[in-house]
């Protein structure tokens, strides 16, 4: 079994920074304005936002719960958590769930790269006026060979980040979060005193009831929260190995999810309050929402081909473009150190010692991600393929959970006088309705898929977005940790 570790987070807060680094990532910037246009009607998105915020109450809040409960309990990494609490057979449901977020890693870690460029072009040039410029200084990046050498520096960044564990960890999150919330804060305050904003707030926040009917909106839901606060991914179980046995489980996942959807709202309230300033003069809202939505592979388009422009046609535009890139590349690092130190941790607890697993993690996570790096089509199927995959890793973290016993975790809590009884209605989310929730949509989305969204197209394994390349993915993925699962328990020290 494995060795409980010794090192801890030196206060709460340094733990709860350290896992808004975690939440707070490119999920909140870079993907939720997106998602959250290509789910809206006619008349709003208002009807996403809410399927959104009841995925953050049925789903996500239980699996944080869940996951700082047993990353506190089992002291160890992902695997050795699922095998603590599950028993030997579930080591490869905690490898599968740790492979989840190992896959995101190494596309992560390109996107981190993109952000950190445009940082540096964003300070030695002003942001391009037109979409030929800015289509032109997209284009020149990719091509130019530049994706792979800042991928890179953001493994050797992440690397560092955790090369000493917890406190090399919560210390760079002591610096990187709170400026990325004040960035949020300013960027907001920024977007919505422009002459315009208000029409875009307006329909961000008017719902169109009748998409609640569409399957569609609640699977792109449910994966946008999972993507949003880290629920399911077993990152907040590796950094909750690490707090204090008296701190406080149900509050801090309140705090954590709670936190993490309000950042992601502000910042949609930024992106929509600016896109419709800058565009409301020129284009109806259909053509505005035309440009949210087809935002190219990757959501390369509407991140970093109209945003610079629109911040060049605006008062102080350059500043507040330099201060979005900022806080991108920050909200990106955050969150992949906190991937890193999952693959880390899961090979120390297999065996490895620290410093040769980060040479391990860096070599074959640079290696692995060079082929997001060079191609976009590539990049586009792993965030498909592993962003769906994250219902799969959240089914497996409550079964464990339930496994090791709702009522015994429950009481567990409750006796802490610093901290909640998370109520029965914890116990019923984890025992049935995440369950429910995984199966039925995952079960719903496969069917559709089939019949509606893309019958000529959903068997075929080198489409990007088909069904089959999903399964097909995930299936080998369950078949060799399947086979390896004894050598996985045996390995655990």
């Amino acid at each position: 079994m494995t060795a409980p570790t010794e090192q801890r987070f030196s206060s709460r807060w340094g733990l709860i920074l350290s896992v808004l680094g975690i939440a707070v990532g490119t999920g909140n910037i870079w993907r939720f304005p997106r998602i959250a246009a290509q789910n809206g009607g006619d008349e709003g998105a208002g009807a996403f936002l809410v399927a959104w915020l009841v995925f953050l109450l049925v789903w996500s809040l239980p699996l944080i719960i869940a996951e700082y409960a047993l990353g506190r309990a089992a002291r160890s990494g992902v695997v050795g958590t699922f095998v603590h609490h599950g028993g030997r057979g579930r080591a490869w449901m905690g490898a599968f769930v740790g492979l989840t977020a190992t896959a995101i890693m190494f596309y992560y870690s390109v996107v981190a790269g993109w952000c950190i460029h445009y940082v540096g072009a964003t300070i030695w040039q002003a942001p391009p006026t037109s979409t030929a410029a800015a289509t032109q200084l997209w284009e020149g990046f990719q091509s130019s060979g530049q994706p792979v050498l800042f991928h890179a520096l953001a493994m050797i960044f992440g690397v560092i980040a955790v090369r000493r564990g917890v406190q090399s960890i919560e210390r760079i999150n002591r610096i990187l979060v709170p400026t990325l919330l004040g960035i949020v804060v300013l960027s907001l305050l920024r977007a919505v005193t422009l002459d315009g904003a208000g029409a875009g707030l307006q329909y961000l926040l008017t719902p169109q009831w009748s998409q609640l009917a569409e399957p569609k909106v609640w699977l792109e839901a449910l994966t946008q929260n999972a993507w949003d606060t880290g629920a399911g991914w077993g990152l907040i179980l590796t950094y909750a190995a690490y707090m204090s046995h008296r701190g406080s489980v149900v509050k801090n996942a309140i705090i954590t999810g709670v936190a993490n959807n309000t950042v992601s709202l502000l910042a949609a309230f930024t992106i929509f309050g600016t896109v419709f300033s800058v565009l409301g003069s020129q284009m109806s809202h259909t053509e505005i929402l035309g440009v949210m939505k087809d935002s190219g592979p990757a959501s390369t388009g509407l991140t970093f081909i109209w945003m610079p422009q629109l911040f060049a046609k605006m008062p102080l535009g350059r500043p507040v473009a330099l201060l979005f890139f900022v806080g991108l590349a920050f909200a990106a690092l955050s969150s992949l150190i906190s991937m890193i130190e999952l693959v880390v941790r899961t090979l120390v607890d297999l065996g490895m010692a620290r410093g040769r697993a980060l040479g391990v993690v860096f070599g074959v996570g640079f290696a692995l991600g060079i082929p997001s790096a060079m191609s976009l089509d590539f990049l586009s199927n792993q965030d498909f393929v592993w962003g769906v995959a994250l219902m799969i890793s959240g089914l497996f973290v409550a079964l464990v959970t339930a496994r090791a016993g709702t009522d015994v975790i429950r009481q567990t809590l409750a006796d802490n006088p610093n901290d909640w009884d998370p109520g029965r209605a914890w116990s019923l989310a984890i025992r049935v309705v995440v369950p429910t929730l995984a199966v039925v949509l995952l079960g719903w989305w496969l069917y559709l898929s089939a019949t509606t969204y893309a019958p000529e197209t959903w068997w075929d394994p080198t489409d990007p977005f088909s069904v089959m390349s999903c399964v097909v993915q995930w299936g080998v993925a369950i078949a060799v940790l399947l086979l390896a699962n004894r050598w996985l328990a045996d390995r655990l020290r």
